[in-house]
């Protein structure tokens, strides 16, 4: 095959998706012969959706310098922006900010206006975004925006969008940043965006969905994504942080064995090159681990997801609760919560509220339950509302209020359940069959631990499960006793093994008076023997 067919056969695969066809075709014409500078630009993103990012780096920076040789600025320009973004997104920032700079330096040689200098903005503006400047961000991807409308770049005006729409997030205005988020997903499965701009996107508006705990519309657009990456089988960038939200996803609906899979799946993508997988892949995986009971894998797993250099809380924090370290639990929330911007310090204030009831510190439980409930009247999602009522339900029961965490928890529960969310669910069902005791209702207390038993079961949570199974032999052991106290006490001497004499004497009545009581014993419980009665009181611990 000659170097014309191989560029050829390249293009046409490039145009129509098949990455690894078109990696494949360019790079042999590139060693047969060598490749122009946009076909270079080509195999670079051929390179990087495949999975071969530092490959991509390299051939794209040779696409630059080709660019150069022929004089074209503007492709030269385009390389470097580009070569900035890629390489901040693997954490070299050094590397990023000298490429940012020669693009800055090159751009003055443009005899006239053009797009890549909005293009140049890019990471000025995502190091505004991720370094706690949303107001600046939102400035500068304002300014991103304005470059393409101008130059009418579809990759451009999404970006931009995309970058306001997180900024307005990031800003407080919750509703308005999830529209601006929606327009952006509006152009990309139009198929108006190029394909890494379009995956940035997917991943991006998935991600902010999540963080929002939008949950309905982080089902509709991680089902786009996972659509749009089938479409692309051999794409590798983007896919494996698909498949984590697709474990989140599962996780959340009790699907446990599939969120598993999903996580595994990320997993190996992130050995293919997917490197933002690694983190969703082991942590979900963690999350599974620690709600099913295991607990040293867990570990394991959350210590592999810190690899990545995100956060592995509340997983890790909660995880420590779940070895009976309340405290240690505390000091890590604590410090991941003072460290966490206000977007993340929210998805976190759930797991504080439940650690810190269990150290107990019930003063600071209120606190960080306040503060969910600020949220939700900002943002009346429904999944915000049922951690904000199911926190305030746990809170107002430690607190001694059981009729208020009842009405909190009833709410809850019913948002749980129109979500389709049953591990939660189960959980406040759990908290209020405790606040329904408290008001004397055993009754309903069952019923609510019964339900709640099944569900763990069903979704494979052993250790929630193991814990309702507890709380409903407390209830049926506690149910009022139809013998009188001197009853109990005879019981307690015939299941020890003493016989009316000894019985008469222990208890200073004459041995008449004990027949007597044994006679009542065995009327009002229906038994018909002294074998019967040992094994009723062991039952019901009257006797250790």
């Amino acid at each position: 095959m000659t170097a014309e067919t191989g560029i050829d056969q390249g293009r046409s695969a490039f145009r129509e998706n098949r990455w690894t066809e078109a990696f494949e075709n360019l790079r042999d014409a590139d060693q047969h012969g060598g490749l122009p500078a946009p076909d270079l630009e080509r195999l670079a993103t051929a390179e990087i959706l495949t999975g071969s990012i530092t490959a991509g780096v390299d051939t794209l920076t040779r696409a630059h310098e080709e660019f150069l040789v022929v004089g074209d600025v503007e492709g030269a320009v385009r390389c470097a922006g580009w070569l900035a973004v890629h390489l901040m997104n693997i954490r070299q920032a050094a590397r990023s900010a000298g490429w940012l700079a020669r693009g800055q330096r090159l751009v003055k040689e443009l005899a006239e206006p053009s797009a890549v200098e909005g293009l140049l903005l890019l990471p000025v503006a995502l190091g505004k975004l991720y370094g706690g400047d949303p107001a600046g961000a939102f400035q500068v991807f304002a300014e991103i925006g304005a470059y393409g409308q101008r130059f009418q770049d579809n990759d451009l005006a999404a970006l931009s969008l995309l970058g306001q729409g997180q900024s307005t997030i990031m800003l407080g205005n919750v509703d308005e940043g999830l529209r601006m988020l929606d327009e952006v997903m509006v152009a990309v499965t139009a198929g108006e965006v190029s394909p890494v701009p379009s995956g940035i996107s997917y991943c991006a508006v998935v991600g902010y969905c999540h963080l929002t705990f939008d949950l309905p519309r982080a089902l509709e657009w991680t089902g786009a994504l996972d659509h749009w990456c089938r479409g692309r089988p051999d794409m590798v960038a983007f896919s494996g942080q698909c498949q984590s939200y697709r474990a989140e996803l599962f996780q959340l609906h009790g699907a446990w064995a599939e969120a598993l899979k999903a996580a595994s799946a990320a997993q190996a993508y992130a050995v293919k090159g997917d490197a933002e997988a690694l983190y969703g892949g082991y942590y979900q995986q963690g999350e599974m681990e620690r709600l099913t009971g295991k607990l040293d894998a867990a570990d394991a797993s959350y210590r592999l997801a810190a690899k990545s250099g995100h956060s592995v809380q509340p997983g890790l924090a909660l995880l420590c609760l779940a070895k009976g370290d309340p405290e240690q639990a505390q000091t890590l929330i604590r410090s991941a919560v003072a460290a966490s911007r206000p977007a993340m310090r929210r998805r976190l204030l759930p797991a504080l509220v439940e650690i810190e009831l269990a150290v107990p510190d019930l003063v600071a439980a209120r606190s960080a339950s306040d503060e969910l409930e600020a949220f939700s009247l900002e943002c009346p999602k429904p999944m915000v509302l049922a951690l904000s009522w199911q926190a305030d339900g746990a809170v107002c029961l430690a607190e001694g209020n059981p009729e208020g965490a009842l009405v909190s928890l009833r709410n809850a529960w019913m948002v749980w359940q129109e979500l389709g969310v049953p591990y939660e669910a189960a959980r406040c069902r759990v908290l209020a069959a405790s606040a329904c005791r408290a008001v004397g209702d055993e009754a309903s207390a069952l019923m609510d631990l019964e339900a709640a038993h099944a569900e763990f079961l069903e979704v494979g949570a052993a250790p929630a499960a193991a814990r309702a199974a507890s709380l409903i032999r407390g209830i049926n052991q506690a149910e009022p006793s139809p013998l009188t106290q001197r009853e109990v006490e005879v019981l307690r001497l015939v299941a020890s093994g003493k016989a009316n004499r000894a019985i008469a004497a222990d208890l200073f009545l004459s041995e008449k008076t004990v027949a007597r009581h044994l006679s009542n014993i065995f009327l009002k419980l229906g038994l018909s023997s002294r074998t019967a009665a040992t094994r009723y009181a062991y039952e019901h611990r009257l006797v250790s």
